[in-house]
């Protein structure tokens, strides 16, 4: 069991049967009545935010998140599939529970899944990944500009903003937390 007094940003807890994540907090001390905690949580199934106030002493079941790393296989149209490297499970998980991550994973790569009681609920592309740019203008000779971009688009259908000196056929490493060119690589 977690208190509400003890909460901190990152604990993750079951409230009204589902399973929330905190993402901000304050203890509040007002010079009149008891203490409070004033919380900004998330529904780690649906994403909603939601701003709460608890009583300190109020307690909640822990919630365990389990995370796996598992290799993406293929898209059928409908569903993703991911294959567990020790089980050899396939698990496969529609577009609402893959969004943010598929735009940076492409077959064969491996990625991040969380699991609560058994049942995915999220995925996580690594960090930094390495995409071939498909899709991208040329260069205009003498458009130089200091810090100027343009789009691209990589193999996995992401778009991002490179400098203009990368070009069609390029292979560029990207931050998946932000979505931004880090480097092009030879």
């Amino acid at each position: 069991m977690v208190t509400a007094g003890d909460f901190k940003n990152g604990i993750t807890f079951e409230m009204d049967g589902d399973v929330y994540v905190v993402v901000d907090f304050q203890h509040v001390k007002p010079g009149k009545g008891s203490a409070f905690v004033r919380t900004k949580i998330r529904n780690v199934k649906t994403g909603a935010t939601v701003e709460r106030t608890f009583n300190p002493t109020d307690k909640f079941p822990k919630a365990m998140i389990e995370t796996k790393e598992m290799q993406y296989l293929y898209n059928d149209g409908e569903l993703y599939y991911f294959m567990d490297n020790e089980t050899y499970d396939q698990v496969p998980l529609n577009y609402a529970q893959v969004e943010d991550a598929i735009k940076y994973i492409k077959e064969d790569m491996t990625a991040t899944i969380k699991f609560h009681k058994g049942e995915a609920f999220s995925v996580e592309a690594p960090n930094f990944v390495e995409l071939l740019i498909t899709v991208c203008e040329p260069a205009v000779a003498g458009n130089t500009a200091t810090g100027a971009t343009k789009p691209a688009t990589v193999e996995t259908g992401a778009l991002v903003l490179v400098p203009l000196f990368v070009n069609e056929g390029d292979t560029i490493r990207i931050d998946t937390r932000t979505g931004e060119y880090m480097s092009r690589l030879k």
